[in-house]
């Protein structure tokens, strides 16, 4: 006996939305669209007349307005004339390097954590399992106020530099670091520098061709080519003749102790509560991409390993060649997360003082014009847009490194 789930094909019918499979389903996703948009338009027309009501309305003429306050960590120009969105966008620099830079530590910190992790030098296993336990089972807040308790309590003051105290002397010659936060050199770019700069990248892009052109031979002919000296040997000497060749156009200001009596200049100082919530927002997230990378490891076969030792490679090459790779498709998506959660845990800067986007535009911009609604709002779009970006491009790299299914 055969049982038939659709109606034979014919006309269409109205009531074929409801009692054909082939259309209910298209009937109740429209059904539930057309409540959400009637939903959201009920609470936006409410929204209005409350503030209508209460004789406010959303404006964001208050972008600008003058500022008024300063913000010492700062990646493009800005002083306290500047505008509202000027200042919103030293936040938005602020947040994305902050972000960045703990994505690419917490990154390279997890991977090193969880390979440790399946050492089988129980001293190191244990070691990195304590670790692990004791840094993703605290808040990162705690952490964030910890390091940055530390950084000013225990670094000596910048005067101890300014030649009052012999036994504090710059690092190199280059690196001095204060309880105000680290001076390093800074570049100084002239022209030409601009060739150098492409030369660089160029070379950052040879070094990737060669290592895929090395591991595409290894893999079809079993001929294995040396990786470490000849990708130092691109990225740096076709930089190096430029940088030569075309007069040294790059030099380097260093922090100066003797410039003045009160503090160092010259240089580029990275303020300590940007150090803080880089460490803190790093070693927490690095504990939990070290748990992904040890399930993505212990995910692949062990018949891999074994099959890739009996061919002769030394175990880092298996670890690198074989295991990895196919450990990626179980590690980026958690990664994904991770990557989110520095972003948005990034919020928590105004602990420290660290003036990122939710202390300038939905700190004191809301504070200084009581346009909440407006910054809030703003400051949704942000973190949406950040986050979507952020997902968007891991999931293309997880759709490139996945498994391809014949």
């Amino acid at each position: 006996m055969t049982t038939l789930s659709d109606p034979p094909p014919g006309a269409f019918r109205l009531s074929m939305l409801l009692s054909d499979t082939r259309y209910r389903s298209y009937t109740f996703q429209f059904i539930a669209l057309i409540l959400l948009i009637a939903m959201m338009a009920y609470l936006g027309m409410n929204l209005v007349r409350n503030l209508a009501a209460a004789g406010l309305n959303i404006s964001y003429d208050f972008l600008g307005e003058p500022a008024g306050y300063d913000i010492n960590q700062r990646l493009v120009e800005y002083d306290s004339q500047s505008s509202h969105m000027r200042a919103a966008l030293v936040g938005i620099l602020n947040t994305l390097l902050v972000a960045f830079l703990a994505c690419v530590t917490a990154t390279v910190l997890g991977v090193i954590i969880g390979v440790l992790r399946l050492s089988k030098n129980w001293l190191v296993s244990k070691l990195m399992a304590v670790y692990v336990e004791a840094f993703r089972n605290v808040p990162v807040l705690i952490w964030i106020i910890m390091i940055f308790t530390l950084v000013t309590a225990v670094l000596p003051g910048a005067r101890s530099y300014l030649g009052e105290d012999p036994e504090f002397d710059l690092l190199f010659g280059m690196f001095a670091f204060t309880n105000r936060g680290v001076y390093v050199p800074a570049l100084v770019w002239e022209a030409g520098s601009t060739i150098v700069a492409i030369v660089f990248v160029a070379s950052i892009v040879g070094v990737f061709a060669y290592r895929r052109y090395a591991k595409n031979l290894l893999f079809q002919t079993g001929r294995l080519l040396p990786m470490g000296w000849p990708s130092l040997v691109i990225l740096f000497v076709p930089t190096i003749l430029i940088f030569y060749i075309m007069g040294q156009p790059i030099s380097l200001d260093l922090p100066d102790p003797l410039a003045n009596r009160f503090n160092l200049r010259g240089g580029v100082q990275i303020g300590a509560p940007l150090i803080a919530l880089w460490l803190a927002l790093s070693i927490y997230t690095g504990a939990f991409i070290a748990e992904n990378v040890r399930a993505g490891i212990q995910a692949v076969s062990k018949g891999q390993t074994e099959a890739a030792s009996s061919l002769g490679l030394r175990p880092g090459r298996v670890m690198n060649l074989v295991v990895l790779p196919q450990a990626l498709r179980v590690i980026i998506p958690p990664l994904i997360s991770q990557y989110l959660n520095i972003t948005k845990n990034s919020s928590l800067a105004i602990a420290v003082g660290y003036a990122d986007i939710t202390a300038t535009l939905g700190g004191i911009t809301l504070n200084q014009t009581g346009r909440a609604i407006e910054c809030v709002l703003l400051l949704m779009l942000f973190y949406l847009v950040i986050s979507l970006a952020i997902s968007a491009v891991m999931n293309v790299y997880n759709k490139a490194v996945s498994l391809k299914e014949r």
